[in-house]
């Protein structure tokens, strides 16, 4: 069985290897700091599970999803992130995702969600079950974010997060001029005036 697991940060990275590699042990492992590394490993290699965080540079996590579904690479993903589950899991199943845990969910978790989805099945836990239900049939918006796109809501998470332009163009890979147009959309769409007003908007939602 071959697993890739997908993180900016290789502390966590090495910390999910440890607990897969104790209850998989002849499994191979493989691993990748953000998507575009990933996508290189996967044009050569199949793999039967991934592992991938959403906030990574070059290549966020729901746009690796996109391509994943664009090449055709059937390989299921269980999304493992900081970023908050009522905001993001139903975005990151949308784009591809068969399954969405909190980073600080316990090893015991984890495993039980590697388990079910090598099984075949998707790994759906209960808040997440209970956003699905919510959101069939709301045809209304009840929050302004919810217009904005997948990238708009990474500018918007980064912004929140205090990082500048140019951190937001290093850490999602795109063109300070790009950041720069997803921000003033930003600004438009939520009805906001500035970085201050943007921030103060996302800690009110859970968008930080």
């Amino acid at each position: 069985m071959k697993i890739l697991v997908i993180d900016d940060h290789a502390i966590l990275r090495k910390g999910i290897l440890s607990i897969l590699k104790k209850e998989f042990k002849d499994s191979i492992y493989f691993e990748a700091s953000n998507g575009i590394e990933a996508l290189s490993i996967l044009r050569n290699i199949e793999m039967d599970l991934i592992v991938s965080d959403i906030a990574m540079p070059n290549l966020n996590g729901i746009d690796f999803l996109k391509q994943l579904k664009a090449m055709e690479i059937k390989s299921p993903v269980l999304i493992l992130s900081v970023m908050p589950e009522d905001q993001y899991a139903l975005r990151a199943l949308k784009a591809g995702a068969v399954g969405f845990l909190p980073k600080d969910c316990k090893a015991k978790e984890l495993l039980k969600a590697v388990k079910t989805i090598l099984s075949g099945k998707k790994y759906i836990t209960p808040a997440i079950s209970n956003l699905m239900i919510n959101s069939i049939g709301v045809k209304q918006i009840n929050n302004q974010h919810e217009l904005l796109s997948d990238r708009e809501i990474m500018v918007l998470h980064n912004i929140a997060q205090g990082h500048s332009l140019t951190d937001i163009s290093e850490n999602l890979g795109l063109s300070i001029n790009t950041v720069s147009t997803y921000r003033a959309r930003i600004i438009k769409k939520l009805n906001l005036k500035n970085n201050a007003s943007i921030i103060r908007y996302a800690l009110d939602n859970d968008l930080g």
